[in-house]
């Protein structure tokens, strides 16, 4: 996605007409595909659902309550690169914007010669973001993980009398009979014991 060169299908959106079709024409001239126009009161995660662009663009005055809830919204279920650009901001409109995903936040206008630029950065501030969230999952995956194997070592030690690495390898045993991860297979032994 990255590289000067790569054209992209763009979502724009702005409740000024005028200032859409500037942005339209300057991403145009650049070879991207405009994937949608739509004004700030369209219903932002159906749309990217619908037409799938890899890039969104929002231009308005000030960012409303409602234009960051649904920003928020598309990063948790459709995430992809956004640029806002907003007349005027504050502080906690800001932090509210970064907060709700957005990857690059202009303030004070939009130059048609800045795009190209801004659209690398967002993208590649969007792919280091993915990439953290991405290994922040891994992490928690394998922390659930090791609880868990412990967990059900401590009950297979228990309930048949082995020693640690006993219980280990029959935990790993089971797990692979069954295709499992053994995180998963552990947590599976651990629920049938509650229940038992």
């Amino acid at each position: 996605m990255a590289g000067g060169h790569t054209k992209l299908r763009v979502m724009l959106v702005d409740d000024d007409a005028e200032r859409l079709s500037m942005l339209e024409q300057a991403l145009v001239a650049e070879g991207h595909t405009i994937a949608a126009r739509l004004d700030t009161h369209a219903d932002l995660p159906s749309a990217v659902e619908r037409c799938q662009p890899e890039v969104i663009f929002i231009d308005v005055d000030a960012p409303g309550r409602d234009t960051l809830e649904s920003l928020g919204q598309l990063s948790r279920e459709q995430p992809r690169p956004i640029v806002l650009f907003a007349a005027r901001s504050d502080p906690e409109t800001t932090r509210r914007a970064v907060h709700a995903g957005v990857s690059a936040y202009v303030v004070d206008g939009l130059h048609p010669t800045r795009l190209s630029s801004l659209m690398e950065v967002a993208i590649a501030r969007f792919e280091l973001h993915q990439a953290l969230r991405q290994e922040l999952d891994q992490a928690r995956t394998r922390l659930a993980d090791q609880r868990d194997i412990e967990k059900a070592k401590g009950l297979l030690m228990k309930r048949r009398g082995l020693d640690e690495s006993a219980a280990y390898g029959l935990l790993r045993r089971m797990a692979m009979d069954r295709k499992q991860r053994i995180g998963d297979f552990a947590r599976v032994l651990i629920t049938a014991a509650d229940v038992l």
